[in-house]
């Protein structure tokens, strides 16, 4: 089993790295998992300049580490994405990242599952933490849970409430994808926007969405 943790905070060692840290460490206690955590603050993801050119080719012409951790995120079977809360949103680092990553229209979390991961100091981090489960559910993945935190600046969010809430978690996602897990509701959500949304839109344009539409059949999807 292969997970993914991305660490959207520019800080390797602030609240939000050492929930996903604890995670990672909770996952590795289980022989059959390998990780690889991504702290995106040490990637060069440059911003997207809206050429709309990987939707026809399947790949970004721009030469960084993006379609690297893109190619990443699509080999394996789950992953978990965190962030601080900036301005009742994701950190810039993650959004350059998400607006780079063939995440919705090319359905790059299909049938994979996830856990998104907010923190901040006061009010926000629910929405920043539901910029993160969206993307998931309208990529195509199952969410598992969610851990929205909000601790002092500066401080160690992992006390004893924490872990036992990061232990649980950690062992329903390695269930859910030993299991191959669906959530019907959530199910549902996607496929009315895939099928009424995504779908036509794509199907309409077919000559500028050709690298999209082979994304498509690689995951296996219904066309």
């Amino acid at each position: 089993m292969k997970i993914v943790i991305v660490n959207g905070s520019p800080r390797t060692n602030g609240a939000t790295a050492r929930i996903l840290h604890a995670l990672e460490s909770c996952l590795l206690d289980r022989k059959d998992v390998s990780v690889e955590f991504i702290d995106l603050s040490k990637q060069d993801i440059k911003p997207c300049i809206g050429c709309m050119s990987c939707y026809k080719t399947g790949r970004c012409h721009i030469k960084d580490n993006s379609e690297r951790l893109s190619e990443l995120i699509a080999s394996a079977d789950g992953l978990i994405m965190g962030s601080p809360t900036y301005a009742s949103n994701v950190s810039g680092q993650l959004k350059t990242f998400i607006d780079r990553g063939h995440f919705v229209m090319e359905q790059l979390l299909y049938k994979k599952h996830g856990i998104s991961v907010a923190t901040g100091v006061n009010y926000g981090s629910g929405d920043a933490n539901k910029v993160i489960s969206k993307l998931m559910r309208y990529s195509g993945a199952y969410l598992t849970g969610s851990i929205v935190c909000n601790t002092p600046f500066g401080s160690d969010p992992c006390n004893e409430k924490m872990l036992a809430r990061i232990s649980k978690l950690s062992g329903k996602l390695y269930r859910d994808i030993k299991a191959e897990k669906s959530y019907p509701v959530q199910k549902l959500v996607h496929s009315v926007v895939f099928s009424c949304g995504i779908k036509p839109f794509v199907k309409k344009n077919a000559s500028d969405y050709a690298g999209t539409v082979n994304k498509w059949r690689e995951a296996k999807i219904k066309i």
